[in-house]
């Protein structure tokens, strides 16, 4: 059979397991061999068809990832091949040959949506999810953290990137993997023991950080009050604060570059990649710290609000389900890397800045062809010059 497929993992949210990997699974047919974590014993091989014993055996195992055939990776050429759909859910068996898994089970979907889509005041069950701010250990073991992070003022590390792994290893077995966002404040320490739900990480879920990597003096740059800078009062709290404005609407304002340097004298601090310590600021973002302050490596010196508590219900969903067969163009799209490289910010284009992702040479010192984005300038970039990144991460978050 085909080896392509997905992989899937068990779905954690705020160190709480939502849906094990055994689910996840369920009714599915393996790619590959299904091995025991840290050894080499194959619990069951290729092709397998993973029902309820299985699925048993997996989850007491404490396997991580299973990468399992899928009908977006199936190579069959008319229509898809029963292994790689699975179990038919509606009768709890494999799936016969001849039943309709296409066009008309999505017409089916796109029928009872049109009669959603009239928001009235009575959506029943909707339930506002609020976003998580931490992490919590569910096994006790070692901590590791990969990554690249700061010590900051108060003592606890601080991920720089979005590629900071917390692992816990038990007995030489990695048994759980949290990825950290950016900005997050690591409460454990490399190598140390960590108990049972001890705190791992906590972060602000409401806003993005734009912290600053080396210490220095900041230096506003194209900060034109009235122009770029607005201040704005906060209605809650009633306190004011100094926000980036669109400055491409008026036409004084067309030129400007919104940032921040972290200066050492004259010239400005150079990062650990060997570029200058210069951030970029996006529309909507608050400032942190005030032009000639000093500030310290992870200090918070902007941040970017984002929606915390997402609503769910199932007239949100059925509209994006229609609108994803329709193939739309989205219009806030994120935007994804193709593959595993490093990051680098090449020559600006007229209003858009070039990000460029070059492949690290492989084993014999070949080297892939470097990707290249346009990105409009007032986005966020959650990547920074010199980051390795890895396939399916976001360079700019969209609007889902």
């Amino acid at each position: 059979g085909s080896t392509r497929g997905i992989t899937l993992r068990a779905v954690v949210e705020g160190g709480d397991v939502l849906v094990s990997l055994g689910q996840r699974v369920l009714g599915r047919y393996a790619a590959e061999d299904i091995k025991e974590p840290g050894g080499e014993t194959v619990l069951f091989k290729a092709d397998t068809y993973l029902q309820e014993e299985e699925v048993e055996v997996i989850d007491k195992a404490g396997v991580q990832s299973i990468k399992v055939r899928s009908a977006l990776t199936c190579e069959a050429e008319a229509g898809i091949c029963a292994f790689c759909y699975g179990r038919d859910l509606a009768r709890g068996t494999n799936v016969n040959i001849g039943e309709a898994v296409g066009v008309i089970a999505a017409q089916s979907i796109g029928e009872p949506g049109t009669q959603l889509t009239m928001r009235t005041f009575h959506i029943g069950g909707t339930a506002q999810v609020a976003e998580t701010s931490f992490y919590e250990a569910t096994n006790p073991g070692t901590a590791r953290i990969n990554g690249p992070t700061v010590k900051a003022a108060h003592g606890d590390l601080v991920s720089m990137s979005r590629n900071v792994t917390i692992t816990i290893v038990v007995d030489g077995k990695d048994r759980e993997t949290h990825k950290v966002p950016y900005g997050a404040r690591i409460r454990v320490k490399e190598g140390g023991d960590v108990a049972k739900s001890q705190r791992l990480a906590e972060w602000d879920p409401y806003t993005t950080p734009i912290l600053t990597e080396v210490a220095g003096v900041v230096r506003f740059e194209d900060l034109v009050e009235g122009l770029s800078v607005k201040e704005e009062t906060d209605e809650a709290t009633g306190i004011a604060q100094r926000v980036v404005s669109d400055w491409r609407a008026s036409p004084r304002g067309s030129d400007l570059r919104p940032a921040m340097g972290v200066t050492n004298g004259d010239a400005y601090a150079k990062l650990a990649s060997g570029s200058d310590a210069r951030y970029l600021l996006p529309v909507g973002a608050v400032l942190s710290v005030n032009n000639g302050d000093e500030v310290k490596p992870g200090e918070i010196i902007a941040r970017v609000p984002t929606e915390g508590a997402k609503t769910r219900d199932i007239t949100g969903g059925l509209p994006r389900v229609a609108e994803l067969f329709e193939a739309r163009r989205p219009k806030d799209c994120a935007v994804i890397a193709e593959m595993d490289g490093r990051v680098e910010f090449g020559r600006d284009y007229k209003n858009k800045r070039r990000i460029k992702i070059t492949p690290e040479p492989d084993a014999d010192g070949n080297q892939a062809e470097a990707v290249e984005f346009l990105i409009p300038k007032g986005k966020h970039i959650s990547v920074h010059d010199g980051d390795l990144i890895q396939k399916g991460d976001y360079i700019i978050d969209g609007n889902p």
